[in-house]
């Protein structure tokens, strides 16, 4: 915008310094003046644009209404807010959709200069001195301190990292925009890189400019829903930009902390510990789009994109394996693999041979390649049947490398490549399958009834034959996981066993499958243990237990339970069920996997989620550690290679110091000393939260005092934001449009409500602060709720209450806001908000009057939209209000 504004990102991590100022401090200063000269370059252009696209005119109404909201924000004039909304309201629909457009411009790029700063700072601190404290070698360190060397390792080679990717509809921006941003990001970098003798800086300006302009211009709205196709291949991007290159620089980075000086010489000890899960294509809860059809495209999708890595990846390390034989000599294993790929494929073999005829490693590597491109083409002759055939192929070359003297070729690219094929097989990600317990009960219903199939259940049934053809052509590992939606009962999870059975006329025929319970509402959570009993006596469970040496996953929800009983008793809740699953697990010889489904927003689950995996409660993690990631998530942790390294790395680490003997009994002791503290949180919590949500009429004041139903017409995602239509009850509504909706309002009610309620009701504040410094079930309670308290704007949710009807339910959200801001202040032990951090208070400080100028937009919107009679689909003030939707996301980089 202006080339003077005072930029979010430019002054976030500003700090004063004086002549003491360290090494460290001056690497910060030098970071920090980086930061501040991309946005203030990004302002600049964007500010050009505006004026080449809409005059100055439009820069000035910008300007103006940015520096109102700013002296708003800041205390500045009394009357700064209401001319502020006066402005506002005096624009025309076109400029106010031209306002409103510019300020999610400036977010979208304000966001990708934090990116490319975080990736600044990443290196930076990589090639410093210092060891990170969350890095996997210095987790690796502390457990050799407490269990000693060969339980640290044996402990190593069992950790295992889930990340499962999903289609929740929280991404709110369209690909296009998507695409159009990575472009800027990377020009950006290019320019960082001009004085090395990349193009001219006035050349990348003018690129610069050129996308910042086609950003400006195209529409951030999707006018179409994705199909779940879509969706599929939007994945696929960020495993082709990212995944498929960083997982083994992951375990490279231990390796080579592992060996030491012996890096590259001796025999990689990294395990591959990541395995990637997909429900994108396989989750069909309350989504009519999701059919057993679009399942196996998703998965030919997804093994057309691994197997086009493999094969790249293995052409490429072949035509470097020039070693000749002379110097370095085949063993008799290599030999008769090459023997075997002559007989196999003779014409293969013969033209690569002619090639390369005395480099026997390169020649049998690009046969491999040959028969990986065969794999992914389906010629049967040459395909290899399973991953694990092709990994034992490439050990074979590796074993050979080694005996001949080359043991840097083979630990080097051709390892990474072995760790590739570990973790993603052919399959790149399992397609898991998730289906809603309602609906197996009513196909079982009519099968068993006899006479003629509905839709829907000959729909259910054709799912279980879809599974049976993935695993023959990919293997198991590509799609044995059936996730029960709503589990009440044993009898639920029986039901797909016997759905299963009546898919096949032929017993043997039924495909493998892990059947996963997936507890969400608190009655749910709180029968679970009672349920697994019933589960693990089902003989088909049985029979999977032995064959995996008892390991059973179970599936818990934050988000439901979050909407069913308030943000405060469905944590403590959550935390209780999985230490009661734990205790089950001990108990019954089970090697337990537990499945978080955590949403980005803190309403759902979110937060900080290596912060999350330490304050597990003990034996619930246990070297194993599974969660969702969604949305808006998957491009903040994939979208750069730097960042998703951190990510996974991060992540691996908290997975393996979470079950260290010293977290665990830290833990341990904190659930005993203040299980009655928890007892009263939850009680008091949720009678707060059902005082609010179980009023009389709270469903429809709920959608007239936020954009739930137009949040609802965002076409984020395939699937529908209810299971059903009525804004009479939140039974059906989702929890993603139920947490997306309270922030657009700025109220993040889901974060917070009814915990100050509960801390006043304790009212010993030493007794709380005493919570707060020793359990960390607690601690990240308190620090999630200040960050959704902190983007919480008291004055915007006002007018947004003001669009009800009723005084006293908005009084009651006002109320309860300011208690917890209150006692989460004090709880802390700080003299405000975010005072112990202040790096995001500043970003929160400086972002929120720019989120306010959307806002008071979006209420504008709201207003014109609600007073008409028979709103068109086509309404300029809907447009507007849908734009709001999308600028308000970014900036503030979360949505559900």
């Amino acid at each position: 915008m202006s080339t003077t504004a005072e930029h979010p990102a430019a002054a976030a991590s500003e700090a004063p310094t004086d002549d003491r100022t360290d090494d460290r401090d001056r690497a910060s200063d030098r970071l920090d003046a980086a930061l501040r000269a991309d946005v203030r370059l990004l302002g600049e252009l964007l500010g050009r644009v505006l004026v080449e696209a809409g005059g100055s005119d439009l820069l000035d109404d910008v300007e103006r209404l940015r520096a109102l909201t700013i002296d708003a924000y800041e205390g500045g004039a009394d009357d700064a807010f209401a001319r502020a909304e006066a402005l506002v309201d005096g624009f025309t629909t076109e400029r106010a959709e031209q306002v409103a457009k510019a300020f999610t411009v400036y977010f979208h790029l304000a966001n990708l200069a934090e990116e490319h700063h975080r990736v600044r700072v990443l290196r930076e601190r990589a090639s410093g001195p210092e060891a990170i404290d969350d890095s996997l070698a210095a987790a690796v360190e502390r457990l050799t301190d407490e269990v000693g060397d060969d339980e640290a390792r044996r402990r190593l080679r069992g950790l295992r990292f889930h990340p499962v990717f999903t289609a929740h509809p929280t991404e709110a921006r369209r690909r296009a925009v998507a695409s159009a941003i990575r472009r800027v990001s990377d020009l950006l970098g290019a320019r960082e890189g001009a004085a090395l003798g990349a193009l001219p800086t006035a050349e990348l300006d003018r690129r610069l400019l050129e996308e910042v302009d086609t950003l400006w211009r195209t529409s951030p709205i999707r006018t179409t829903r994705p199909t779940p196709q879509d969706e599929v291949r939007t994945a696929m991007s960020i495993f082709d930009q990212t995944v498929f290159q960083v997982v083994p620089r992951v375990y490279r980075l231990l390796d080579d902390w592992l060996l030491g000086d012996r890096a590259g010489l001796d025999a990689a000890q990294a395990p591959a510990f990541v395995r990637y899960g997909s429900w994108i294509g396989g989750d069909r809860d309350g989504n009519p789009f999701v059919t057993a059809q679009v399942t196996e495209e998703a998965a030919a999708i997804q093994a057309e994109h691994v197997l086009r890595g493999l094969e790249a990846a293995a052409t490429r390390i072949g035509r470097t394996l020039t070693q000749d034989s002379a110097q370095t000599p085949p063993d008799a294993a290599l030999e008769a693999l090459a023997a075997r790929q002559a007989e196999l494929a003779p014409e293969v073999a013969s033209r690569i041979g002619i090639r390369a005829p005395h480099e026997p490693h390169r020649r049998v590597l690009l046969v491999i390649a040959a028969r990986i491109a065969a794999t992914r083409t389906g010629d049967a002759r040459l395909a290899y049947p399973v991953p694990e055939a092709l990994v034992d192929d490439l050990r074979i070359v590796q074993a050979s490398l080694r005996a001949g003297g080359a043991a840097r070729s083979a630990n080097g690219e051709l390892q990474h490549l072995i760790w590739q094929v570990e973790t993603f097989g052919f399959h790149l990600a399992e397609l898991e399958v998730r289906q809603h317990s309602k609906v197996h009960r009513q196909a079982l219903e009519e099968i068993r009834a006899g006479g003629e199939r509905s839709e829907m259940t000959v729909e259910v049934l054709e799912v279980f034959r879809a599974i049976k053809r993935l695993q023959q052509r990919y293997g198991v590992r590509a799609a044995r996981r059936y996730i029960v939606s709503f589990t009440q009962s044993a009898e639920d999870l029986g039901n797909v066993f016997a759905l299963a059975a009546a898919a096949f006329d032929d017993p043997a025929e039924v495909p493998v499958l892990d059947v996963i319970p997936l507890f969400e509402t608190f009655a749910d959570l709180d029968a679970s243990t009672g349920i697994l009993d019933g589960l693990i006596a089902l003989p088909q469970v049985q029979a999977r237990l032995a064959e995996t040496g008892r390991s059973l996953e179970v599936m818990l929800g934050y988000s439901d339970s979050s909407k069913d009983v308030g943000p405060v008793s469905a944590s403590l809740a959550l935390n209780l069920a999985q230490r009661r699953i734990a205790d089950w697990a001990e108990v019954n010889d089970i090697e337990l996997t537990l499945f978080h489904g955590r949403g980005g927003a803190l309403g759902r689950g979110g937060g900080p989620a290596n912060e999350a995996v330490l304050a597990q409660p003990p034996g619930s993690v246990d070297g194993r550690f599974k969660l969702t990631e969604q949305g808006e998530v998957i491009f903040a942790r994939y979208g750069d290679q730097q960042i998703a390294v951190r990510h996974l790395e991060q992540m691996a680490a908290a997975t393996l110091v979470a079950s260290s003997p010293s977290n665990e009994a830290r833990n341990r002791q904190a659930a005993s000393d203040f299980a009655e503290l928890g007892t009263r949180l939850d009680r008091t919590s949720r009678a707060r939260f059902f005082e609010l949500v179980k009023a009389d009429g709270f469903a429809p004041w709920y959608a007239q005092v936020t954009p739930m139903e137009e949040v609802g017409q965002l076409a984020l995602g395939s699937r529908p934001a209810r299971r059903g239509l009525s804004v009479e009850s939140l039974e059906d509504l989702r929890a993603i449009p139920w947490v997306f909706s309270w922030t657009q309002a700025r109220i993040n009610l889901t974060g917070w409500f009814g915990l100050g309620s509960a801390l006043a009701e304790v009212g010993d504040e030493a007794a709380l602060h005493d919570a707060y410094e020793r359990w960390p079930l607690f601690t990240a309670m308190i620090d999630n709720v200040e960050m959704s308290l902190a983007k919480t704007d008291e004055r915007i949710a006002r007018r947004y209450l003001e669009l009800g009807d009723r005084d006293d339910l908005a009084q009651l959200v006002l109320d309860e806001l300011a208690l917890t801001r209150e006692w989460v202040v004090r709880v802390a032990g700080r003299g405000g908000m975010l005072e112990g951090r202040p790096v995001l208070r500043r970003t929160v400080r400086l972002r929120s009057p720019y989120v306010d100028a959307l806002s008071l937009l979006q209420l504008r919107a709201l207003r014109t939209v609600r007073a008409a009679v028979e709103p068109s689909p086509d309404d300029p003030d809907r447009r507007l209000l849908l734009l709001t939707v999308n600028g308000v996301a970014a900036g503030l980089q979360n949505t559900g």
